[in-house]
């Protein structure tokens, strides 16, 4: 959809496209090479709309689409398809929504509409704003981009732009694998759409693309955590804590998969997500929590903290330095992080619980239910504060 060098035309062709195989394919039923059948599809819808603004003998007369069209596309190989032209489609839409002119939630917000087809709705609910806000962004967004290039970019400026579609998928994960607001305990679909950005973008990158080690360790960490989604819903619909999950439950064909992406860079320079990946394999790789290497998980927070200092990171050391050291070391890593939300008074509460502080527990879990949107962590903290 390139050729067509306008973002609203891609996008209308392939919702258009999207639209009539749900209504042809149930009845019809799918066709040998889906991707092409859409891609086909969406440049039909888009060649029609240029006819009707009677621009199409103007700027694209040799776009007319005819019975030839179909018959190539019936030609190729699927693999041509998968490897071939709708690769480089993708990844041309993915680093378009990448473009450096964007503001970074900006970015994201726009690939989750036009690459992960994520409703405008759900994109406002992830970022916390009202519905015709996040209509608004996303026209911005287009219209900034009107008249940007859709060439693949190369060098320095492809490496930024996939590092700004890694934080993009990393946002969307972490959104659908931990909702900060609502009532589900996690939502898995969401997050399985993350991982899917991150596949199209690994297998539309070019062999020669230098920065695969990050990407690998990405998807690798994406998929550690997702392996464990049927384990954090107990039967009731409530949220279970990764100590007290059923890891018979946790997906291995996925953690196989996550720790073959990790083998080949265990020994390469320490970089934020693979830092991430190794500490969620510790988890992995114990048959039980007692088992957890938290010395190691500590090490790698240590070294994490040395690339990227952040209060998340603090947070998330904190707990492995209590499970490592005690929870008064755990506190004492505390001391001094401020972090908006529930999660750091909820993990000082928890603490101090440990440490038979009952009062100052209640205090700490009492705040962190005043501050928390996700109906699931709610009752999660409530039943807590209810035991002590």
């Amino acid at each position: 959809m390139a050729q067509f060098r306008r973002l609203d035309l891609a996008e209308d062709g392939l919702a258009d496209a999207v639209e009539a195989a749900a209504r042809t394919w149930p009845t019809s039923g799918v066709p040998g090479v889906p991707a092409a059948w859409l891609l086909t599809t969406a440049r039909r819808r888009v060649v029609d709309r240029l006819r009707s603004e009677e621009v199409a003998a103007r700027r694209l007369p040799e776009l007319a689409v005819d019975r030839a069209l179909t018959e190539e596309v019936e030609r190729m190989d699927p693999a041509e398809w998968v490897h071939g032209e709708v690769a480089d489609e993708r990844l041309r839409l993915v680093l378009l929504c990448a473009h450096p002119s964007l503001a970074r939630e900006h970015a994201a917000a726009l690939t989750l509409r036009l690459v992960l087809g994520v409703p405008t709705e759900e994109i406002a609910r992830l970022f916390l704003v009202p519905t015709p806000t996040m209509a608004a962004r996303l026209t911005r967004a287009r219209k900034r981009l009107a008249d940007a290039s859709f060439d693949v970019p190369t060098g320095a400026e492809l490496e930024e732009r996939v590092a700004v579609v890694g934080e993009v998928a990393y946002l969307a994960f972490t959104a659908g694998y931990a909702p900060g607001t609502g009532a589900d305990v996690l939502r898995a679909d969401v997050a399985a759409e993350a991982i899917r950005l991150v596949r199209v973008l690994r297998d539309a990158l070019p062999s020669s693309y230098a920065g695969g080690s990050e990407l690998d360790a990405l998807l690798a960490l994406m998929l550690l955590q997702h392996s464990r989604r049927h384990a954090r819903v107990s039967g009731a619909g409530t949220l279970v804590l990764l100590p007290d999950q059923d890891r018979s439950l946790w997906d291995q064909p996925a953690i196989a998969e996550a720790l073959a992406l990790l083998t080949p860079w265990v020994h390469a320079p320490p970089a934020p997500y693979l830092l991430q990946a190794l500490i969620a394999a510790e988890h992995a790789v114990a048959s039980t929590p007692d088992e957890t290497a938290w010395s190691r998980i500590v090490a790698h927070y240590d070294a994490l903290l040395g690339l990227a200092d952040s209060p998340v990171v603090r947070l998330h050391r904190a707990v492995a330095v209590a499970e490592a050291d005690g929870p008064q070391a755990g506190l004492d890593a505390l001391a001094g992080l401020v972090l908006p939300g529930h999660r750091l008074p909820s993990v000082r509460a928890a603490l101090l619980a440990r440490l038979g502080r009952v009062e100052e527990a209640r205090d700490s879990f009492e705040e962190a239910l005043a501050l928390c949107g996700n109906a699931a962590e709610a009752e999660h903290l409530a039943g807590r504060l209810a035991d002590l």
